[in-house]
């Protein structure tokens, strides 16, 4: 029997299985990329404008490893500048994804070997699970490159397939690391934090050089997608990176499979100790997520203060630029415009945070799907007690991650501590609602409630293009993010923010209510 026999089926099931969460991934990237140019054309409109906008880049070393270099004054290279590196971590998030849930996620969860019982042959469901990444890549790639082909085609292509190629990158690479790793969850940490490492290399290169020359950009695929430079004398050969990069890691991941048996990994977990230290379900929530919590924590702090060092420098870059200060006013509040960047910077970091209270979240899903709860409640453990563990992680993570981003703007910054903290902890009840609601989802409706992260993706979308894009002040409402006072700078109101804290507390008593009730996967 052929090791790829019975590979589309499984990619069939693959797709159909992901019929949800993989088109929110797609959308959410394409219109965050194809949003740009209009927005840009109202911000710098005039080819001066544009060159005083590379000239103020080319001379801070901080928006350059923030965003990366400009190489055109065209509306098409500002818009690769823009958003090329985040739709690229974006697509290497989703592709990751992907493909570690239909490797070590089914091999941790017995339904691979079960299917591998079948007439399905040994590298197939690797072979499923990296082409359901690729058919998702192409389509972004695809939605891009047409998108913006009024850019000009051949700019538009090299966006489109850079930002493919790192998802394929990075699919690839979680094809390895499912191999090498037992947990699933382990296989998805490891392969975002090379993620991570990519991004502060191409950050690091492209704050020293401002021409993406840096030996630490070439290093990071995020940098050969600034390198291949989409509509500014394209470099085609650099799209070769790429396709080596996947060629060889394919080709280590599907060595790898056929040396292992199902369910065994190179990298066994190590074991425990003898004797068990947790002693509650808490403690256990704790173990589970303490990787997570530390990982987010670590990256808030860090994004806080090179935003906060970018304060200083935001009214050179504005400049006298009336629509780039409404932007910011409408993001940030009628205030001066350092308190309105801070304020949108900060609003910023908790439409962030709402992906992290998601996932968190949903850990309670996985541990049901997977059988690891079922132990669990098999001892003097009840449902609302095991779930509050996992939402006590969430809820309270997010503060931690709040206060900490708080602490990163005060110490890049420098300015006074206490306002930039107040700031970030009212962010807190938005993300709230958006935990609230994936509980709900998760009590009420288990089978949707992967349909949280589509949630969280249209409430970072509204977020991150509405003000940019003029939205009206209906759809901006839509987010709880949109009812938050505008701070700092702005005046302080409690009422949304204890509406929202009240909100958040029927969502979450809701959800644990349809827990109690509902039978559990079995």
């Amino acid at each position: 029997m052929s090791t790829l026999a019975g590979t589309g089926v499984l990619l069939r099931f693959s797709l159909r299985r992901d019929r949800l969460t993989v088109p929110v991934w797609v959308a959410v990237n394409a219109l965050m990329v194809l949003s740009m140019p209009s927005s840009l054309k109202n911000l710098y409109g005039t080819p001066a404008e544009r060159a005083d906008l590379i000239h103020q880049v080319s001379a801070n070393a901080s928006f350059r490893a923030l965003i990366g270099p400009v190489f055109d004054t065209s509306l098409g290279a500002l818009t690769a500048w823009r958003v090329g590196a985040y739709a690229g971590l974006v697509a290497a998030a989703m592709s990751l994804l992907i493909v570690v849930r239909h490797t070590r996620d089914e091999e941790e969860s017995g339904r691979q070997e079960l299917v591998a019982s079948g007439m399905v042959g040994r590298r197939a469901s690797l072979t499923a699970a990296l082409l359901a990444a690729g058919v998702a890549n192409a389509v972004l790639a695809l939605l891009v490159t047409a998108g913006l082909a009024g850019q000009g085609l051949t700019g538009a292509l090299a966006l489109g397939l850079g930002i493919a190629g790192v998802g394929m990158v990075f699919a690839t690479m979680a094809a390895i690391v499912a191999q090498l790793t037992e947990s699933a969850r382990l296989a998805r940490g490891l392969t975002a934090g090379v993620l991570g490492a990519a991004f502060v290399l191409r950050a690091a290169g492209d704050s020293a050089r401002d021409d993406g020359s840096s030996a630490l950009t070439w290093l990071s695929p995020l940098g050969w997608l600034e390198n291949l430079r989409p509509y500014a004398d394209e470099r085609w050969w650099v799209l070769l990176l790429f396709a080596a990069a996947v060629a060889v890691q394919a080709s280590v991941a599907y060595g790898l499979a056929g040396r292992r048996d199902v369910g065994m990994s190179f990298l066994p977990t190590r074991p425990g100790p003898a004797a068990g230290r947790l002693n509650s379900a808490g403690a256990l929530a704790w173990r589970l997520q303490r990787g997570s919590v530390y990982g987010w924590s670590l990256a808030f702090f860090v994004v806080g203060i090179v935003y906060g060092g970018l304060t200083d420098g935001v009214a050179d870059l504005v400049g006298d630029n009336a629509r780039a200060r409404e932007i910011f006013e409408r993001m940030g509040g009628q205030n001066d415009l350092t308190d309105a960047f801070l304020a949108s910077m900060v609003a910023m970091m908790g439409l962030v945070a709402a992906l992290y209270v998601v996932g968190s979240v949903l850990r309670l899903h996985a541990e049901e799907t997977s059988g690891r709860a079922e132990p669990v409640l098999a001892n003097a453990v009840g449902r609302v007690r095991w779930a509050a563990g996992h939402l006590a992680v969430a809820f309270g993570g997010v503060v931690l991650l709040m206060l900490l981003t708080g602490l990163g703007f005060a110490v890049g910054y420098g300015g006074q501590v206490g306002p930039i903290l107040g700031a970030c902890l009212v962010q807190v009840a938005a993300v709230w609602v958006i935990g609230g609601l994936a509980v709900a989802l998760y009590g009420l409706l288990p089978r949707l409630a992967p349909a949280a992260w589509g949630v969280a993706g249209a409430v970072l979308l509204i977020g991150w293009v509405g003000p940019a894009l003029d939205a009206p002040r209906a759809v901006l409402d839509v987010s709880p993010f949109g009812h938050l006072p505008k701070l700092p700078g702005g005046e302080m109101s409690w009422g949304p923010v204890l509406v929202l804290v009240g909100l958040a507390v029927v969502l979450v008593a809701g959800g644990l209510a349809g827990l109690r009730r509902r039978d559990m996967t079995t």
